[in-house]
């Protein structure tokens, strides 16, 4: 009979201690469940946040400037840092929601300092050449730039990757810090530039002539600056050719144009070929300036009137 109620006893301990066992099981069940939730809402109103702040702020850096034109460099770059300072802040919202003490990531962080600082040596070097570019300027969004034997115009300036468009239409991406630890050639910096045509003439051919004719269709061309004048000049002589140089001052835009039509002259003059000469291109007509003041209301009235 004792034996018995001992047996009892014990099965009543073993049942009691499962139902609690059982509710610590269900209540942290319960706990782990809200915390994912909760953890992915603020997940997802971390990423909506930081592209709704992220173009906030592209804006007003664009209103910043005024009637001016905004600076797009600075803009995708200030919009770009907000938006990974808000992915930073939500993902540490993240974990401290998950259960896990941000105290002992500081403290993980530190003690593997050296291994964080060399795996992330390349990403951290990128974003220091970015902001290195940005305080430095060597080139702006829209700008044709040369960097790396690559060419194109600059799309975007990132906080790691700077992006080209090539003039055939394609991306490319190179690091920043690739593009600040090299040469950049600026080709929009100025906006007048200097066409260089460099060709060669028989020596029995009639040089005076040929070099009269591609100094006449470079001071004709409407594209070419008359300040400074166009030059031609004998670069250097051969035994049997004369090389001759062609410098033309144009606006940074038309300086293909202008180097083509140089270089189809002289090939066209040196085989005796003027009259196939192609025309000259148009001057480019400058739309007309708005006018300003109070008059301006006036003015267009009576335009209208006399219309």
């Amino acid at each position: 009979m004792q034996f018995d109620d001992q047996v009892d006893k014990r099965l009543r301990q073993t049942v009691l201690g499962d139902e609690s066992l059982l509710h610590k099981f269900t209540d942290a069940a319960g706990d782990l469940a809200v915390n994912l939730v909760v953890g992915a809402i603020i997940l997802i109103l971390t990423l909506w946040a930081s592209a709704w702040l992220s173009g906030i702020t592209r804006n007003a850096m664009g209103r910043l400037h005024g009637r001016h034109a905004p600076d797009l460099t600075l803009q995708t770059f200030v919009a770009s840092m907000v938006r990974y300072v808000i992915l930073v802040i939500g993902f540490v919202a993240v974990l401290q929601q998950l259960g896990v003490k941000t105290t002992s990531i500081v403290a993980v962080l530190g003690a593997a300092s050296l291994a964080v600082g060399l795996a992330l040596q390349g990403a951290l070097s990128n974003v220091a050449a970015g902001v290195m570019i940005l305080l430095f300027r060597p080139y702006r969004v829209g700008d044709i730039i040369e960097t790396g034997g690559k060419k194109g115009t600059v799309r975007a300036l990132d906080l790691v990757i700077t992006e080209l468009a090539t003039a055939d239409n394609l991306k490319i991406v190179i690091p920043n810090n690739k593009v600040f630890g090299d040469v950049i050639v600026n080709h929009s910096h100025h906006e007048s530039r200097r066409v260089d045509v460099t060709f060669r003439v028989l020596s029995a051919a009639d040089l005076p002539a040929i070099m009269a004719g591609i100094q006449a269709r470079a001071v004709a061309n409407p594209l070419v600056l008359q300040a400074p004048a166009p030059s031609t000049s004998v670069a250097a002589l051969g035994e049997s050719w004369v090389e001759v140089e062609v410098q033309a001052w144009t606006k940074r835009q038309d300086h293909g144009t202008v180097q083509a039509d140089l270089l189809l002259a002289a090939k066209l003059l040196s085989a005796g070929k003027a009259d196939d000469l192609p025309p000259l291109p148009e001057a480019p007509v400058s739309p007309p300036e708005p006018v300003k003041g109070p008059k301006a209301g006036r003015r267009s009235l009576r335009s209208r009137l006399k219309a």
